[in-house]
């Protein structure tokens, strides 16, 4: 009988697969990579067309050596690694580092765990894809490049430890970007009014919102001139001008890809990323499901198409019509609008089976994967079903010239909401009309409610909306965004709070580094467009290699030159007025995982370190102490007392000098105004007076 060997990346896979597959197949896993270019040298010959060097990665030498001895006695190999371009490489390199020449080699992926897809890639073997390994080896030497070109400058200039890198630079600075933006926003004052109107023969009243006067849209932006507005309201009689019904439809959502559902999970689970991939990673490779053994509930979770199988719309179909109805069901499949940047011909993030409803599966699940499976399951579901209809009120109330609106919907038929609501949805309370209105109705004002606002700066970015930042912009794949954004948090570049990315001191400086020595490196059109040849290489429309020799002499230029700079900056610890209390010499500022830390310069005879606050010049507004730059735990920057914790003063914003002449409060740095850090205030000037 002929034996046969089937290689997959994930030991977990190694117990769902054997099941499928007869006593003569043997399945080992290869623990992910097996090769990658060397960590003590850049790993790439230059002179030799940017040949890469690739080793045996430490500790792999046991698997390898099993591998090889299996491999001899099989008479047929097959590479099943991933379906992406990552687990094309792996079977490349498999093959290159197994030495399977003049062995039967067939490369076989399948986009889900289960007995079907995978005796139908045992029945459709292929050749491995060399465009799609081409694609993988430029990301990884362009990665390699840019890390070991650059982060040996960032630790001469800064500390250590500190690392650069070709997507997560470019991550780095949109943050940065992002705080910049929200430092210099100056709120802008504005006024709500609203009406609570009673109809005749009624007890509760309804809210009408102040629109405009006449034909146009009315803005108010003082509490004067909403005063003005409410003086000529006086004694006014309100009167229902229109009433106007209609219809919206709320289209089903589509299946999800990597990035939509790391987005969602986020929203929805308050799951970070990493932490969405790392259990989609479970449900994909097979879960202990109680009296059926182990099964792949998902397919592969590391996706860009929004596309389903055929068999798997069918079922989906089937199951809709069986437990919801007909009329539930979606006039055609939902599709992408088009996107020039799909990576593979996969399938969207979606159940193996429809059938496997979540419920069934709770107790064999954790509360994770229970959490995430069911968000995926209905997903899918509703992505088959139909649009959801709202009728819609609005109702138009006249003061005068003044025209008043009412709003209201609400669901006429719920379509694909009866199987998921997105979490933003959720959030949305959709108002409902209490009474019917018509233009006989006689309204009396119960009161007016005016309101004041203020503008509010771009959100901080979180984890889910830096994703979908990278997505739209075309920076990094699927495979890319968790790892590159749990790199910059585990570097301290930037620290989480409450959901939200703040930059730290590490971040700033590095990113100033970057902007200024390697402005293309950071900048992301340039980093969307390697992308788009990398996808050039994996369709063999570019050779690798052409986009390395473009790319390197530029970059070899920029690190030159970085280093000349860097010659001329005396790399001297700073010396300050402080004096070490334990062995008396004036102690220096050093750079550490958090940031700038005192040391005394005797180390390591005297290990003496104490915090490092910098003076910004400016006098405390409450006590006339220094107002010195601090951190909070997490390694976010504000502006406090010197004094603390005897004076409590804080600010996030950084005070200046100058008091503001219309309250007295102290002012703000805003870009290059001044604002009064009290925005009921809202007083604005010019900040040439800034010291």
């Amino acid at each position: 009988m002929a034996k046969y060997l089937v290689i997959v990346e994930s030991p977990a896979k190694v117990k769902t697969i054997k099941k499928f597959l007869g006593k003569n197949y043997e399945v080992l896993a290869s623990n992910g990579h097996v090769r990658d270019l060397p960590k003590s040298q850049l790993g790439i010959n230059i002179e030799d067309n940017y040949e890469p060097k690739y080793i045996t990665i430490r500790g792999k030498g046991d698997i390898l050596a099993k591998l090889r001895k299996e491999a001899k006695k099989a008479d047929k190999i097959y590479l099943a690694t991933d379906p992406d371009r990552e687990g094309e490489a792996i079977s490349w390199h498999l093959s290159q580092a197994l030495k399977l020449e003049g062995k039967q080699v067939a490369r076989i992926s399948f986009n889900e765990i289960t007995k079907n897809a995978v005796k139908n890639s045992l029945k459709n073997p292929r050749q491995i894809n060399m465009d799609l390994v081409d694609a993988q080896q430029a990301r990884r030497v362009l990665d390699r490049m840019v890390g070991y070109g650059i982060s040996p400058l960032l630790w001469a200039k800064v500390k250590r430890g500190l690392s650069a890198g070709r997507v997560q630079s470019v991550a780095l600075r949109i943050v940065c970007d992002r705080e910049e933006e929200i430092n210099a926003f100056i709120p802008e004052e504005y006024w709500t009014l609203e009406a609570q109107l009673l109809p005749e023969g009624e007890k509760k009243p309804v809210t009408a919102k102040l629109y405009g006067k006449g034909k146009d849209k009315l803005a108010i932006s003082t509490k004067e001139e909403m005063e003005r507005v409410l003086a000529e309201m006086e004694g006014g009689q309100f009167q229902v001008l229109e009433v106007k019904k209609g219809e919206r439809t709320k289209k089903a959502p589509l299946p999800f890809t990597t990035s939509t559902l790391q987005q969602e999970a986020s929203k929805a689970l308050n799951f970070p990323i990493s932490k969405t991939m790392r259990i989609a990673q479970q449900l994909y490779e097979g879960v202990e499901v109680k009296g059926q053994g182990t099964i792949g509930l998902i397919t592969y979770l590391r996706t860009d198409s929004v596309r389903i199988s055929e068999e798997a719309d069918e079922a989906a179909r089937a199951f809709i019509l069986e437990n919801y109805g007909s009329e539930y069901l979606s006039a055609g499949e939902g599709t992408k609008r088009g996107n020039a940047k799909i990576q593979d011909a996969h399938e969207a993030i979606r159940p193996t089976d429809i059938n496997r409803i979540p419920s069934e599966l709770k107790e064999s699940l954790s509360r994770d994967q229970f959490r995430l499976y069911q968000l995926i399951w209905k997903r899918f579901a509703a992505s088959r079903m139909a649009n959801a209809v709202y009728e819609t009120t609005t109702v138009t109330i006249g003061l005068g010239d003044y025209r008043f609106h009412v709003s209201a919907s609400k669901v006429s038929f719920e379509g694909f909401m009866s199987a998921y609501t997105e979490a933003d949805e959720e959030k949305e309370q959709t108002p409902v009309l209490a009474h019917t209105l018509d233009t006989d109705t006689k309204l009396s004002l119960v009161k007016f409610e005016p309101k004041q606002h203020f503008t509010q700066p771009p959100a901080h970015y979180t984890e889910a909306s830096l994703v979908k930042a990278l997505e739209e912009l075309g920076i990094g794949r699927p495979s890319t965004y968790s790892p590159t954004i749990t790199t910059i948090i585990a570097r301290r570049y930037i620290t989480k709070e409450n959901k939200n990315l703040y930059i730290t001191e590490i971040g700033e400086v590095v990113n100033s580094i970057m902007k200024e020595s390697f402005p293309t490196i950071v900048d992301e059109h340039f980093t969307a467009n390697l992308e788009s040849l990398l996808d050039g290489v994996a369709e063999g429309q570019v050779n690798w290699k052409t986009v390395v020799s473009n790319f390197y002499p530029d970059l070899e230029k920029a690190v030159e030159a970085a280093e000349k700079d860097l010659e001329k900056v005396t790399i001297e610890d700073e010396v300050t007025d402080e004096i070490c209390d334990v062995c008396g010499r004036n102690m220096v500022i050093k750079y550490g995982p958090h940031g700038k830390f005192l040391a005394c310069p005797g180390f390591p005879e005297c290990r003496n370190t104490k915090p490092y606050y910098e003076k910004i010049g400016v006098a405390c507004p409450k006590c006339g102490k220094d107002i010195v730059i601090k951190k909070t735990r997490k390694g976010r920057k504000y502006y406090g007392c010197i004094d603390n914790p005897e004076c409590d003063f804080m600010s996030w914003g950084r005070p200046v000098s100058e008091k503001c002449p219309r309250c007295g409060n102290y002012m703000i740095a805003k870009g290059n105004k001044l604002a009064c850090a009290d925005e009921q205030c809202g007083y604005v000037a010019e900040q040439a007076a800034q010291k």
